[in-house]
């Protein structure tokens, strides 16, 4: 079968251990894996504990009693704007999990969260939290939600930090942590570049995803002084994608081609792409977590950008230690969202707006999915490693840059 592809709107929500899988508001699906501990500096981790740790007490013994939101004024109010009921309760629940954790790995007594659900509506959750007094927003997690966020977060000139990918909604207030897709595909050709290849083609679907990883592949070619021969894209039928990668087999000859697409529809390419010959394959973030890759052999050889998994594990066992099943992967961008506020808090003081100029931080912040950076148009920027496909797994053959 036909795998549908991935759009940019649906790069927000995660396959089964999959960075970004196909999106749709509906079916945001995947599983996780979280990683450890703190990492409360830029590049700095915060020491491992023995288990899981336990919540300070409060500095006030009536913060925690009655009704309503505690009344203390000696800790950040942070809001995390989640859906907590509806089709993507799921993953809304995993990176609210992992906020509580990074919070507890963190032993922070300066910051406390709120969440608010958006799937009752996004403005309206984001115009009760400013009504509470919050002064940091966490999420939301789709592009649509930002985007109903922003003018009411703006006014009140609150920040937000959202968890989506689409670099369409950063800026003026607004920083996104999803991964953004153009920066694999300029990792992997620029290291596909170093290794000697010289001419470079592409295979993209035809929908928002496809369109932006082509444009970051055209501009990758061009600032690695690669020549490129052809792009062609596909709608999304089995029929369509094998014309399109016979087409690419024919543009004439090139060294390198890109898919940016699922593992699976690239299994289902490769051998079409290497019938006018051998040619090495490139892919995006998208196979960061499909096991099938590394069972067949067509795609053994075959290069991607991701981020690190180098963390995951650790967090994943705590994860599932204390709430009994594995996380989404998009938890990672929940629980590095606490460890950047918490930095910043040291030199916040409660009650005051969020010091947002902090988030752009030259050397900025360390995360589960290794450093990463916000620019000046709010987008993060991160570090990202290259590996290669080999028999039954993935080897890190460029790792991720450890400092900018």
């Amino acid at each position: 079968m036909f795998e549908s592809g991935m759009t940019l709107k649906m790069a927000e929500t995660v396959a089964q251990r999959q960075i970004y899988a196909p999106v749709r508001r509906q079916m945001l699906r995947g599983l996780g894996v979280m990683a450890m501990a703190g990492l409360l500096a830029a590049c700095q981790v915060v020491p491992k504990s023995s288990g899981p740790a336990t919540p300070p007490p409060p500095t006030n013994p009536d913060d925690s009693v009655g009704p309503g939101l505690p009344t203390d004024t000696d800790r950040h109010r942070v809001a995390l704007l989640v859906p907590q009921t509806g089709a993507n309760a799921d993953v809304g629940t995993a990176i609210a999990n992992a906020t509580t954790l990074a919070l507890l790995d963190s032993r922070t007594e300066r910051v406390r969260i709120t969440t608010y659900d958006t799937a009752l509506g996004a403005a309206a959750a984001a115009r009760q939290a400013v009504a509470d007094g919050n002064k940091l927003i966490l999420g939301p997690l789709l592009s649509e939600d930002v985007t109903a966020v922003a003018p009411i977060t703006r006014a009140a000139k609150v920040p937000v930090l959202s968890f989506s990918n689409d670099s369409g909604v950063a800026g003026n207030g607004v920083f996104i942590m999803g991964f953004v897709p153009g920066q694999s595909v300029e990792r992997v050709v620029a290291f596909s570049r170093a290794k000697g290849h010289q001419r470079f083609g592409a295979l993209v679907p035809k929908n928002v995803y496809g369109d932006r990883s082509a444009a970051a592949f055209r501009a990758a070619v061009a600032e690695a002084g690669g020549t490129l021969v052809a792009v062609e894209s596909y709608d999304r039928s089995a029929t369509a994608l094998t014309g399109a990668a016979r087409r690419i087999a024919n543009a004439g000859a090139m060294d390198a081609v890109l898919i940016a697409d699922s593992g699976g529809n690239a299994i289902r390419a490769v051998p079409v792409i290497k019938t006018t010959g051998n040619k090495q394959i490139l892919g995006t973030e998208l196979w960061n977590t499909d096991a099938a890759l590394g069972s067949n052999a067509v795609m053994r050889g075959s290069w991607f950008a991701s981020v690190s998994d180098g963390l995951y594990g650790q967090l994943a066992t705590k994860y599932r230690t204390r709430f009994g099943k594995a996380p989404y992967r998009l938890a990672s961008l929940g629980y590095d969202s606490v460890l950047l506020t918490v930095r910043i808090a040291r030199d916040w003081k409660p009650g005051t707006n969020f010091p947002a100029n902090r988030l752009l931080a030259a050397d900025g912040f360390g995360g589960i999915d290794g450093i990463f950076r916000f620019s000046n148009r709010g987008i993060a920027e991160r570090a990202l490693e290259v590996s290669e496909i080999g028999a039954g797994g993935f080897r890190v053959v460029d790792p991720a840059p450890t400092k900018w």
